[in-house]
């Protein structure tokens, strides 16, 4: 007997269970998701061994394919060895191939050419991002272009990156779907690393000149605040960039060093009285959206990215001066601070999961040339999603 059910595979992340970041989250959930609406789901998963003994396997885990590809090589190679072997073994099996990022964007041609259906995420706009070397940051360049051209549609998670993506293919190419969030438990946990409720700031980050963590420090640290301001993301010692962070730092600052507790990272969010965010490149930033689930008020880096994001009724700064203001009003002005966070759990509305992952499989349902599912309403506002054909 033929099995009908739609099939989908997932490309671009290190796979799941997911435990490396928001990609793989957003994987997962739609895995499941997708597993429990009746789909064929697969998942590559990338494992790095010494040796290959066997280059590709797969096992069932709560309903979805986890296809596991041996990879006998470190660092960025690789990632690009694993995106070769995912895509050779994608273009063989059928249904729609769900790229996550276009870091291997290369070998998509060779997916298009075998008759793939491809549904590419385009993530935030890597070539600007200043930590990467000109090489490196014309190879993402190239990459964005080839992605593009390659895919039957591409998903955006921002309108303005939706914007930057219509100077590479027509609009009617394109949807606009967020990234997704949860509201806290009623009963959340205490704060970890000692901290009292309501008496810390926090930034939760790669810490990356991109995301502007030394300018949040540096602003911080002018003068006593009498209150944390906690600094979560992996330092190194042998990174220039973290070591200015760390030498900024004053008596105030605790830089933890990575939490991958989910509970206890939620707890750090909730009973914060406010979220840092100075990332300048990207979409919606999962971090974001997590930040406007626990009700934070936001101080964030002022652009397009993060405005459309948290909306209006943050607060918002462009250099260290600015930012130790927001900061100032954010520690002073209690009434503000009681109205960014009625702004952020309004906004958070915008970011359901349950909204996001019916819109992608929606996108896929078109690209794999499925019926369609009846209407539902769109995520948020009438605005928050794009939708055309184009092949």
């Amino acid at each position: 007997m033929v099995d009908l059910a739609p099939a989908l595979l997932i490309l671009g992340t290190r796979g799941i269970p997911a435990a490396h970041g928001g990609f793989e989250t957003f994987a997962e959930r739609l895995a499941l998701y997708l597993a429990g609406r009746g789909w064929r789901v697969g998942v590559y998963c990338q494992e790095e061994v010494e040796r290959v003994r066997n280059r590709v396997s797969s096992r069932m885990w709560n309903g979805v394919e986890l296809i596991t590809v041996e990879v006998a090589l470190r660092g960025p190679a690789a990632t690009l060895a694993f995106d070769a072997l995912c895509v050779r073994d994608a273009a063989a099996r059928g249904g729609v191939c769900l790229v996550l990022g276009y870091n291997g964007a290369a070998f998509l041609p060779y997916l298009r050419a075998r008759g793939g259906r491809i549904l590419t995420n385009m993530d935030g706009i890597e070539w600007r991002r200043p930590k990467w070397s000109m090489p490196v940051r014309a190879y993402f360049y190239v990459s964005e272009w080839i992605a593009a051209w390659s895919s039957q549609r591409l998903v955006a998670d921002h309108p303005a990156i939706a914007d930057h993506l219509a100077r590479r293919r027509p609009r009617r190419a394109i949807a606009t779907i967020p990234y997704g969030g949860d509201p806290p438990p009623a009963d959340p946990a205490p704060p970890p690393l000692g901290l009292e409720p309501g008496r810390y700031l926090v930034s939760i980050a790669r810490i990356e000149p991109d995301n502007n963590i030394l300018t949040i420090v540096e602003a911080f640290s002018r003068r006593p605040r009498g209150m944390r301001l906690v600094v979560l993301g992996t330092l190194s010692v042998s990174n220039p960039y973290h070591r200015a962070v760390e030498d900024a730092a004053g008596p105030e600052v605790l830089l933890p060093g990575a939490l991958y507790e989910a509970e206890r990272v939620q707890a750090l969010r909730v009973h914060a009285r406010a979220y840092l965010h100075g990332h300048t490149v990207g979409g919606t930033n999962p971090s974001l959206v997590e930040a406007l689930w626990a009700g934070n008020a936001v101080i964030a880096h002022d652009n397009p990215f993060n405005r459309g994001t948290a909306g209006d009724g943050q607060f918002y700064f462009t250099d260290s001066a600015s930012c130790a203001s927001a900061i100032e009003r954010v520690l002073a002005d209690d009434n503000a601070v009681a109205a960014a966070r009625k702004a952020a759990r309004a906004r958070a509305e915008s970011f359901r999961w349950d909204d996001v992952l019916a819109a992608y499989e929606a996108e896929a349902r078109r690209v794999g040339g499925y019926p369609p599912l009846p209407p539902r309403a769109t995520i948020g506002s009438p605005d928050s999603v794009t939708v055309g054909n184009e092949w």
